[in-house]
């Protein structure tokens, strides 16, 4: 795979777009034949208003099911593009459950993918048998055993910092699956339903859920909360029995460093990553 351009090419500007979605009824992300995705309904929507294909590089593909509500993808349009009220006009073509946010012109060096330096992920469970609210049953899982907070805390936090989750990461071939692990935690919100954020300068195929599984095991008293920093270190995956679905999961934030550290930071990540595997973040 070719090194990815920081650069459009002449004639063409990036753009920035920062969008929301429903998961619920989409195939992912990705665009795949025959299938309803993200992808494919917002480079649709795109090549309709500016009459030329439009492809587009988002921060963290999703699988199906899987929500947003910050995803930010950036297209190489042509440089002549009016883009004033472009997010209400894209809004207007799409289904309700995509929303663009908004879209701006994006500073040099600008690339979706390769210069955040976070992504932030959210899980909520529905723990101990409790019904889920009929509103909250999209973006929610359920589990019917009760859950220890405390116990998952302790577990999920021996976890921080820079290590191999090979033990977390559904097998793909290449790609680093070293990845620094920012922030790991659980809690309660005002109606009871268990509330897990997951942030880390990437993520690997089906990372998240694995360890939101880990963390389950751990605080319904199945281990020890040193059974996950164990896995880590013996470096044996985890069953996939362990997997949550994913309609619990929302990506909810993408964090990008000023824009005069673009360069820098696409540089030191294009040195840890093979370009030919497509990062997935679910």
């Amino acid at each position: 795979m070719t090194k990815p351009t920081l650069d459009p090419k002449s004639g063409f500007s990036r753009l920035r777009v920062d969008l929301t979605y429903d998961g619920t009824n989409f195939s992912g992300w990705a665009k795949q034949p025959n299938l309803r995705t993200v992808q494919d309904e917002i480079e649709k929507a795109l090549s309709t208003i500016t009459q030329t294909q439009v492809a587009t590089v988002v921060a963290g593909r999703t699988d199906a099911g899987v929500h947003a509500k910050q995803q930010v993808i950036h297209a190489d349009l042509p440089e002549n593009t009016n883009i004033e009220n472009l997010a209400f006009r894209l809004n207007q073509l799409l289904d309700e459950d995509i929303r663009i946010i908004h879209t701006v012109w994006a500073e040099p060096n600008f690339h979706a993918r390769f210069t955040p330096i976070s992504r932030t992920y959210q899980y909520k469970i529905n723990d101990g048998g409790k019904v889920t609210a009929p509103l909250d049953r999209y973006d929610s899982a359920e589990w019917f055993r009760p859950l220890d907070i405390e116990l998952m805390n302790a577990g999920s936090k021996l976890l921080l910092g820079e290590h191999d989750f090979f033990a977390f990461c559904k097998f793909r071939e290449g790609g680093s699956t070293v990845k620094n692990l920012m922030k790991f935690d659980w809690h309660r919100d005002e109606n009871g339903v268990v509330i897990g954020e997951i942030k880390s300068d990437s993520f690997r195929y089906n990372m998240v859920r694995n360890l939101v599984g880990a963390a389950v095991c751990v605080g319904e008293g199945r281990f020890k909360p040193e059974w996950m920093l164990k896995t880590l270190q013996d470096k044996v995956r985890i069953s996939d029995s362990y997997v949550f679905p994913a309609k619990g999961l929302t990506l909810i934030n993408i964090e990008y460093p000023p824009a005069d550290q673009y360069l820098s930071n696409y540089e030191k990540y294009l040195q840890s990553e093979d370009l030919a595997a497509e990062e997935v973040d679910f």
